[in-house]
């Protein structure tokens, strides 16, 4: 690969910008904990928040906007899995009766 001092200061500035991005949303993730929102709106919206954060970090600083079809695979993979972790955690929940959050 080609390294010129052109192609490093796009890299550069990309890494930049996503740290500026990255440094907004944790503004605004503590901004949201300040807010008197229902237990269950604040974790979604948190958990959006996370998921476009870690979305940036995996696509940027780990290359994987830039990767091949298999890589893409392992992700959806895995998010699909996560989600199945997730249906099964809030299936075992109603399950015991719990609807309060204490």
């Amino acid at each position: 690969m080609n390294a010129t001092a052109q192609n490093i200061g796009d890299h550069t500035r990309t890494y930049l910008m996503v740290f500026g991005v990255l440094a907004v949303l944790t503004v605004v993730t503590v901004a949201v904990g300040y807010l008197s929102l229902p237990i269950g709106l604040g974790i979604t919206i948190a958990l959006i928040i996370a998921t476009v954060k870690g979305s940036l970090v995996a696509a940027v600083f780990m290359h994987l906007a830039s990767e091949v079809k298999p890589i893409y695979w392992l992700l959806l993979m895995t998010l699909f899995f996560l989600l199945v972790m997730f249906v099964l955690f809030i299936g075992a929940f109603l399950d015991q009766g719990g609807t309060h959050v204490s």
